[in-house]
């Protein structure tokens, strides 16, 4: 079934080069790399070593410029003859990849399904498909999570499913670049041992990694720099320990810099909640703290506990649900009094509902104060980059203050200077690797000159001297009188920036040990540099909700909305049967159909158990225009008796039916096709597309490929739309137009998150053909289902329920006139 190594070696590498550039410069040059059968190879390296191109090699996912590429027995490349097309596609049968970014990798919202999409495409039998996500769930300890939706879990349950969906494929080999550079320590553990449970089946295993630690359990450890190998070895404990610290700078032996205890907290959050919409449980439940003035925290966690969510918070892109909180003397919420039932109370038992108001929020005045005082420096930098060069984009938030021009320079030149990128001042932030866009990241808000400074994973995916370089300005910011709060999974980095630890949450195991430590102030007095306060961020136990700029902050109650009847129909049967109601409303004419309608919408979203406020929530913008067209047909339609006139401008009576009947007719239709999307996943239409149109593939027709182009899309609308979110917010975050100024300027700003959404386009798309390639995804090639479809009697029924719809509707229009 798949392709398997020869003379017990997997991979063979001679004399490797490629370049990005057409051979102005080579991200690999000269590279020969032998991997043996069943060997646990580490590869590390500082960024921009040619790591991950390499990964893409030996994955066969990318072929060189010149050598020999042998892989699981194929000669996949000679430098004479080129790419062999056929011996890349046996190759890539026995290959798994497992990419840095788990949400680019997830082609459905379903678990099981996202699983099973690799086993469909190597052709595997629906039973055997259905063992492999079996088999592949348990190993990574995802077995109660087959049938959840996986694009809202947290990023380690994330990187957990697309394990699983690399492992139902039983490769010979699995190629992971960065698995672990987003996830906190457990998560990081989890994964690990997913690695040591392949390495025991006899897997062959080439990992890409920045932790010292990871390397540990390999039987070889490679080391680049410059697009070469420079040395190989077997790893050492002492070696690893060292390399884990060697860049490590040490906390300033005096405390001289260190806040009074009794100083007055710069931040202060007091009996915070917040829950996203459409999720039932808190993300951050009944949190207080406080950090002094001048004082370097770190923020801590597992995943899910609400760290992304707190830092949004203070930087005024959230609202809380209840609490206060100040930053920098701006009032970003003031509760209105009452209180929320917290977590402890809910588990006790001793809750009480009572009616709380929403806090009152800053105004638009005082968040633009609020903007000159705080820098926040996102979990992604390449969603916070949106002009055409780097100095513009470190310009952006010097130029939102208002500063002069000369000013504005002084400011740029200064934060390129301090993060030592001012080599990059004319590169497009686009262009750059994922370190270089991290630091001019950095480098855009520190030219703000903010007294508070919030950083999210400022070291995710950076190299120790690169990491180093972020402790280094810490350390001279703090130095400064600069607050600093970095949320990191690194216990060993909080150390080495000399910061107050502040754990938010609990592992479900200890939470219910630990509830009054977990609801209990943190106190902003520090005579101890390395205190470690614990607050209760939320999240757990039930962490799997991914909200906000990352992939860090959840809520996870399990959500049941649309698992009704409606959501085990046969999608081909109810996506004609839905078609077909749709149409028909264009048909209705008086207000009896109009009745007979609405209960029929009535029903289906009540049979369908879905929440009809956020199902209408989820087309309020369509709904509106929908509104302000039946408007428009007010003053244009006639009819009827005059009801009121405004010189050319008539409303009669007739105009109004008209308005009404239009509106509603396409609010109906609107309705119905939120409900077959609510009910229906991504798979499930492609799967009925592609058994709808078969009957065209006799004329040529690519059906199947058609099927996966708009499943896909589906899938990955959610996440463009975070994409855009996410420039605004970081265009916010800078002071920009597009939250405090006038109605023209936010128009101007708006317009300015087409390229970089743009960018995110063309950069998710190219993650997803990776993952497709990887996942042995070929364009007409036989693949099986593991969904079967099949119309049963509960299909019959709705096809008849509809039927007697579309009869009742004639009667009407015949009978009423």
């Amino acid at each position: 079934m798949t392709a398997q190594p020869t003379d017990d070696v997997a991979v063979a590498l001679r004399g490797v080069r490629f370049s990005y550039d057409n051979g102005v410069t080579w991200a690999l040059d000269g590279v020969d790399l032998t991997v043996g059968a069943g060997e646990r190879v580490c590869i590390v390296g500082p960024n921009g070593s040619g790591k991950s191109t390499l990964s893409r090699i030996v994955a066969g996912l990318a072929a060189p410029d010149a050598g020999t590429v042998t892989v699981l027995g194929e000669r996949v490349f000679d430098g004479d003859a080129g790419p062999d097309p056929d011996a890349y596609r046996r190759a890539r049968r026995g290959i798994g990849a497992v990419f840095q970014n788990p949400e680019d990798q997830l082609v459905t919202t379903v678990v099981e399904d996202d699983v099973a999409f690799g086993p469909e495409n190597l052709g595997i039998a629906h039973d055997d498909i259905g063992r492999c996500i079996a088999e592949a769930l348990q190993a990574v300890d995802m077995t109660e999570s087959r049938a959840a939706d996986p694009t809202v879990m947290s990023g380690g349950q994330q990187q957990r499913i697309a394990i699983a969906g690399t492992m139902a494929m039983h490769p010979a080999m699995v190629v992971f670049d960065e698995p672990t550079a987003m996830l906190d320590g457990a998560a990081r553990a989890e994964v690990m041992a997913v690695l040591d449970s392949l390495q025991a089946r006899g897997v062959t295993i080439v990992h890409i990694t920045h932790h010292a630690d990871e390397t540990l359990r390999a039987d070889r450890v490679i080391r680049m720099e410059s697009g070469r190998i420079v040395s190989e070895g077997r790893p050492r404990r002492d070696d690893a320990a060292r390399a884990a610290s060697a860049d490590q700078p040490h906390p300033p032996a005096d405390g001289g810099d260190e806040p009074q205890p009794d100083s007055e907290p710069i931040i202060a959050v007091e009996h915070v909640f917040f829950t996203y919409p459409g999720q039932t449980s808190p993300v951050i439940d009944d949190l207080s703290l406080s950090i002094a003035r001048g004082e370097t925290v770190a923020l801590m966690g597992h995943n899910g506990a609400g760290k992304t969510t707190l830092a949004r918070l203070l930087c005024a892109l959230e609202r809380p649900d209840d609490g206060s909180i100040t930053v920098a003397g701006v009032p970003v919420a003031l509760a209105r009094g009452g209180r929320r039932d917290t977590a402890r109370e809910r588990r006790s038992g001793t809750a009480g509902t009572g009616h709380v108001r929403k806090p009152r929020t800053a105004s638009r005045t005082q968040r633009r104060a609020l903007r000159r005082h705080v820098g926040y420096v996102m979990q992604h930098p390449e969603r916070q980059l949106f002009a055409d060069t780097v100095t513009q984009d470190v310009a952006y938030g010097p130029r939102s203050q208002g500063l002069p021009g000369a000013a504005v320079r002084e400011h740029v030149e200064w934060a390129l200077q301090l993060l030592r990128i001012g080599h990059l001042a004319d590169r497009s932030p686009f262009a750059l690797s994922g370190g270089q866009q991290r630091l001019a990241a950095i480098a855009g808000v520190l030219a703000c000159r903010p007294d508070v400074l919030i950083m999210d994973e400022p070291t995710a995916g950076l190299d120790a001297r690169a990491s180093a370089r972020i402790h280094d300005l810490i350390r001279t910011l703090r130095a400064q009188g600069v607050t600093v709060l970095v949320i990191t999974h690194s216990a060993a980095e909080a150390a080495a920036m000399g910061a107050r630890i502040i754990t938010m949450g609990q592992p479900p195991h200890t939470r219910l040990d630990q509830a009054d430590a977990g609801h209990r102030n943190a106190s902003a007095s520090q005579s101890d540099r390395h205190r470690h306060d614990i607050v209760d961020g939320g999240g757990y136990p039930d962490a799997d909700g991914v909200h906000g700029d990352g992939a860090d902050d959840a809520d996870g109650a399990e959500d049941t909305e649309g698992s009704g009847p409606l959501g085990t129909l046969d999608p081909r049967v109810k996506m004609v049967t839905f078609l077909v109601l749709m149409f028909t409303a264009f048909a209705i004419s008086n207000a009896w159909q109009l009745g007979l309608a609405a209960a029929l919408a009535a029903g289906i979203i009540a049979v369908g158990r879905l929440n009809p406020l956020r199902l209408l929530a989820a087309v309020r913008l369509i709904l509106g225009m929908l509104v302000v067209m039946g408007l428009l047909n007010l003053f244009f339609a006639r009819g009827g008796d005059v009801l009121a006139a405004w010189g050319p401008l008539t409303i009669t009576t007739g105009g109004v039916r008209t308005a009404a009947l239009y509106t509603l007719r396409f609010a109906l239709v609107v309705v119905l096709g939120a409900v077959m999307m609510a009910t229906t996943t991504p798979t499930e239409l492609t799967d009925a597309i592609g058994s709808l149109l078969s009957p065209l593939r006799r004329f040529g027709v690519h059906t199947q490929e058609i099927a996966l182009v708009l499943s896909l899309a589906l899938r990955f609308l959610p996440t463009l739309a975070r994409e855009a979110h996410a420039v605004i917010d970081a265009q916010s975050a800078r002071g920009g137009d597009i939250e405090t100024g006038s109605p023209a300027k936010r128009l101007r700003a708006l317009t300015a998150i087409v390229v970089p959404v743009f960018a995110g386009t063309l950069r998710h798309a190219d993650n997803l053909a990776l993952a497709l390639d990887a996942r042995c995804y070929e364009e007409g090639a036989h693949r099986t289902h593991w969904r079967r479809m099949c119309v049963r009697r509960r299909d019959l029924l709705f096809i008849t329920v509809a039927v007697l719809y579309l009869l009742a509707l004639m009667a009407l229009r015949i009978f009423i006139q």
